[in-house]
């Protein structure tokens, strides 16, 4: 990498979501999941950058409670954690990562949960918006649509200020399907992956501007942190006080010199079991497997199995999702209504979750 300053990669590992329920539980998100026998997502996404030139020591930041899932050895050998006390959402998470490097640290934030297929153009595309971040911009990543995708925000280019690297004209959010076609009619947008590098010291400065209740409450839970080994433990009162809010509001559509690098790396958030389906390879009926699964005469599914041997025979167009001690089937396209499952069994108290 030809710029001098090291990147630190700042892992977000905060989330807990249901969308990949019954796999993906409270106790073990999505995150800490391996989904096709590459690895978990985390230990995915710390391979990224690990024996990259040009990369520090990892920070990780997650709850308190997933601290023991991340492994001591192999890839996370070398990170540190910083465990959120309670959650406050990406803004105030990516402050507390701020305050434990120096000002002219670069952070390259990354959530603990996706896919980038392509490697190389990613960190291409991190080589080349370098020299901008250390002049005091912050650079998004934006990924190049593949449809009218109405489950991400996209944000529109600007003029140009390097080459392959934009001004952010403005952020829009999730679109309906109409607008989401119009998008790509129009060109020039991308989708917003929640991908960034800035200085540690223009994030900061720039919270403390827009949203100064939320810096002062970083700085002041890491300067009363407690250390234990690899662990830095923010103290909680401090932290509970700050505002919750997402980077993306608190910072990426307010500060002053804001830039995008659309970039296609083959990128997934792996978003729903519709997603997966559609990540993982297919058998000539364009069936998706994973487990020991006996599928006759049926095409077009995804069976996942995390335990018991699953048969399905003749069906079509299926979601079979079968843990331990749940399974799920759905048409493919209704993913939406895992949401719709888990609050019924939230509603009961279920154990599963």
């Amino acid at each position: 990498m030809s710029n001098p300053a090291s990147i630190t990669p700042v892992i977000l590992s905060g989330g807990s979501g249901t969308r990949l329920w019954p796999l993906s539980r409270s106790a073990r998100p999505k995150q800490f999941l391996d989904f096709a026998g590459d690895g978990t997502m985390l230990e995915q996404t710390l391979a990224r950058t690990a024996g990259q030139a040009g990369y520090g020591a990892p920070l990780i930041v997650c709850g308190a409670t997933h601290a023991c899932l991340i492994p001591e050895d192999g890839l996370g050998k070398n990170a540190t954690l910083i465990l959120e006390p309670c959650a406050r959402n990406t803004a105030p998470a990516i402050a507390l990562a701020a305050s434990a490097l120096p000002q002219e640290a670069l952070m390259l934030v990354m959530p603990s949960d996706h896919v980038i297929a392509n490697q190389k153009a990613f960190l291409d595309a991190v080589a080349a918006a370098a020299p901008l971040a250390q002049a005091g911009w912050f650079i998004t990543f934006g990924v190049m649509p593949t449809g009218p995708e109405t489950g991400y925000g996209y944000i529109r280019r600007g003029e140009s200020i390097a080459e392959g690297i934009f001004r952010v004209d403005r952020f829009v959010e999730k679109p309906d399907s109409a607008t989401a076609q119009g998008y790509l009619d129009a060109g020039g947008y991308s989708w917003n992956a929640g991908i960034f590098l800035f200085s540690a010291g223009a994030y900061l400065g720039t919270l403390e501007r827009f949203a100064p209740d939320m810096a002062q409450s970083a700085r002041a839970a890491m300067g009363q942190a407690a250390r234990e080994g690899r662990q830095i433990m923010p103290d909680a009162d401090a932290f509970a006080a700050s505002p919750s809010d997402s980077i993306d509001y608190a910072v990426m559509e307010k500060a002053d010199k804001v830039a995008v690098v659309p970039v296609d790396m083959g990128w997934s958030d792996i978003g729903s079991w519709d997603a997966l389906h559609d990540l993982l390879g297919k058998d000539a009926h364009n069936n998706a497997h994973v487990g020991e699964i006996v599928n006759v005469d049926g095409s077009g599914n995804l069976v996942f199995s995390d335990g018991p041997l699953v048969t399905v025979s003749g069906v079509s167009d299926l979601l079979v999702i079968a843990t331990g001690d749940a399974v799920m089937i759905l048409p493919r396209g209704s993913s939406q209504d895992v949401k719709k499952i888990v609050e019924q069994l939230k509603a009961r108290q279920h154990p599963s979750l």
